[in-house]
């Protein structure tokens, strides 16, 4: 007997899932094609939400793209699905990242499947965070997730993460500074008074969180130089919990694990209770980027900052329905 296809309907619940992954300022850069007698399911970045200016090398497009995959494969999983990805499948087509084929399995990944009920919970918090300590069990739990997806997390010390942040308000006075990087910016941001940009996507002002004041918490401020009109201000963490997620080379590759070692970090935080931002500004700058690892640490290349603690959960922001980003060949 052969194996069923895959049907339409079931890959557009896989992907609804998979879509509510985190890409850089929400563009939701991804598109999927269904090979339905493969039960094969395609990655694909989209070209038409990239970012020439802070992200020429499409490294943040391919840690998006591969959030969407990890997510992927715990929606799967949670469907007693067994997945095998290859990644970057042909050489030549450099847009198509990765290949998903679906198995019926009467033993799916638990330990992906448990994730499941997090992907709907998480969301970007841009709000204070409390003092109160994650506990060394918890962070040994983040640490493990990164390393089941062939990255590493590090939770720098106090001079490390004092390093950290200087680049973080460096890059903010950089951007401030570049024309090119705010317009891409205010492409993929609304405030009340703006009406760029695709609705579907990008970054709501109601997600912007408040204005920092008195501190210098890693949190890119949507709204420095578009001002939200009632917009609140409020004193965010005096020190800050960051992590590090990197990888030891820096290819398309490496990337693409690195992002879903970066979903699986997140996922993992939000059944923990934990709530995160990321920022990525120190990182779309080649001068900057090298100098935010550790310089005695063995983490070759860092892809992402990210900001862990406990606090009020981000709102959820628009995400496309997954008719509009699935094809079925």
């Amino acid at each position: 007997m052969s194996a069923p296809r895959l049907d339409a309907g079931t890959a557009r619940s896989l992907i609804g899932d998979a879509v509510t992954a985190p890409s850089m300022h929400n563009a939701q850069p991804w598109l999927f094609v269904l090979r339905p007698d493969d039960r094969a399911i395609e990655l694909h970045g989209d070209p038409e939400r990239a970012m020439p200016s802070t992200d020429p090398d499409l490294r943040a497009l391919h840690l998006g793209c591969a959030a969407a995959l990890f997510n992927l494969r715990v929606a799967a999983a949670a469907a007693g699905w067994e997945t095998a990805v290859v990644l970057l499948p042909e050489r030549d087509t450099p847009w198509y990242l990765a290949e998903v084929v679906l198995h019926e399995t009467a033993a799916a990944d638990r330990d992906l499947a448990a994730l499941h009920p997090a992907l709907r919970r998480r969301h970007t918090s841009r709000f204070p965070f409390t003092d109160e300590d994650i506990a060394p069990a918890v962070q040994d739990g983040l640490r493990a997730a990164a390393l089941l997806e062939g990255a590493r997390l590090v939770l720098p010390d106090a001079w490390h993460t004092e390093a950290v942040l200087n680049l973080v308000h460096d890059a903010e006075h950089r951007e401030a500074m570049d024309p090119a990087a705010r317009e891409e910016t205010a492409r993929w941001t609304h405030t009340d008074t703006a009406a760029d940009g695709p609705r579907d996507a990008g970054i709501p002002s109601y997600a912007f969180g408040p204005r920092q004041s008195g501190s210098r918490a890693p949190v890119r401020d949507f709204g420095s130089w578009r001002p939200v009109p009632g917009r609140d201000s409020a004193v965010f963490e005096q020190h800050p919990r960051i992590a590090l997620l990197g990888t030891p080379d820096d290819t398309p590759s490496d990337w693409l694990r690195a992002g879903q070692a970066l979903q699986r970090v997140l996922l993992q935080a939000t059944m923990d209770g934990l709530v995160a931002s990321m920022t990525s500004q120190p990182l779309e700058w080649p001068e900057l980027r090298w100098a935010v690892r550790d310089p005695v640490g063995a983490m070759g290349h860092v892809h992402m900052v990210l900001r862990l603690g406990y606090g009020p959960q981000g709102p959820a922001t628009p995400r496309r329905a997954a008719a509009d980003v699935l094809e079925v060949r």
